[in-house]
């Protein structure tokens, strides 16, 4: 195959992340990858080796916070993607969305052929309606429409998550004289609170990693920084605010180890290659989020009430699912994934 070919994805930083085999596959394939990504995505669509371009546009169907629908909006897209001119699409969404109404509109620009998975009848939208398990774990599942298709990876890829090399620099040394080589990252925040462990909780992580021997960071975003310097107390080292996504995937590809709820982050580890200790609430299933292809220990009761929810709050007094997890249970879990 050749030509231009655009992938879309439209959600946040872990979504777009496990695309990677997917993107590894249509590039093999494509002359050109533009990739259309959600504002919350984007950066990390532009860390996913194959992708030549990015676009970034807030979808009114897919976000959790959406946008109004604005038809002179859909107009706009539909014309940028004229202009485009791709040969083909592969569109890519989680068990719950609908790829349809973004095949609507790509017929409309003229796209001529166009792929995804779907449980709904797509009358004349898709060419490609593939069906897939989805209990696969979500790099599979998109590898899987990948190749449906007609997209393979190339000889000698693994199949497993990546970024672009090289990383830049880590701007944080993390080495200390009094400690061993190696540091631990943790990741207090989530992208939406019923994946959170508790800030309380967190803190106690940090001081008992600290009597165990660890340096500790601990990570999060600009809007994050009271949580990180609550977090990380006397004993660690707050990063809240002071890196963009390829810094973050520079300083976890340097960690013995990454402690992380379910969030973008934990994917983002995966995608360097570092052990995680997964914090998982079980509102969307571990088979097809846990992260993928590095050395896990997964945390959190997986049976709790929540389970399967998609819960954007926490249904359950108390979070039960995260809060059963001690800070005991952490260290004994960094020590198990270090020793993988």
């Amino acid at each position: 195959m050749s030509g231009t070919v655009l992938v879309a994805r439209l959600d946040s930083v872990g979504d777009v992340l496990v695309q990677g085999p997917l993107v590894r596959a249509v590039a093999h394939g494509a002359d050109r990858v533009v990739f259309l990504a959600g504002p919350a995505g984007a950066e990390a669509a532009g860390l996913l080796p194959g992708v030549d371009e990015v676009w970034t546009w807030a979808c009114p169907w897919i976000l959790g916070d959406p946008p109004p629908v604005d038809a002179g909006d859909l107009a706009a897209l539909t014309d940028r993607v004229r202009a485009l001119a791709p040969a083909q699409a592969v569109l890519s969404t989680s068990f719950h969305q609908s790829p349809l109404p973004l095949a609507l509109l790509l017929r409309t620009a003229g796209v001529p052929r166009v792929s995804a998975i779907s449980v709904d009848y797509p009358g004349a939208l898709l060419d490609v309606r593939h069906r897939v398990d989805d209990d696969l774990p979500e790099p599979e599942r998109a590898l899987s429409l990948a190749r449906a298709a007609g997209f393979d990876l190339p000889p000698g890829d693994d199949g497993r998550l990546a970024v672009r090399r090289p990383l830049p620099p880590v701007a944080h040394e993390p080495g200390g004289p009094d400690l061993p080589p190696g540091y631990i990252v943790l990741h207090p925040g989530a992208s939406v609170p019923a994946r959170a462990w508790p800030a309380h909780r967190c803190a106690e992580a940090v001081e008992a990693l600290a009597d165990a021997g660890h340096r500790v960071l601990v990570t999060g975003g600009p809007g994050e920084r009271a949580l990180t310097a609550a977090v990380a107390g006397t004993r660690g080292t707050d990063l809240g605010g002071a890196l963009d996504l390829a810094g973050l995937a520079a300083l976890l590809g340097g960690a013995a180890a990454v402690v992380v709820g379910n969030t973008g982050p934990a994917h983002l580890a995966a995608a360097v290659g570092t052990p995680v200790v997964s914090l998982f609430s079980p509102v969307v299933p571990a088979a097809r989020w846990a992260p993928y292809g590095v050395p896990t220990v997964l945390l959190g009761d997986q049976d709790a009430p929540c389970r399967l929810t998609r819960a954007r709050e926490c249904p359950v007094p108390g979070h039960p699912c995260l809060a059963s997890v001690t800070a005991a249970d952490v260290v004994a879990a960094v020590e198990k994934v270090g020793s993988a």
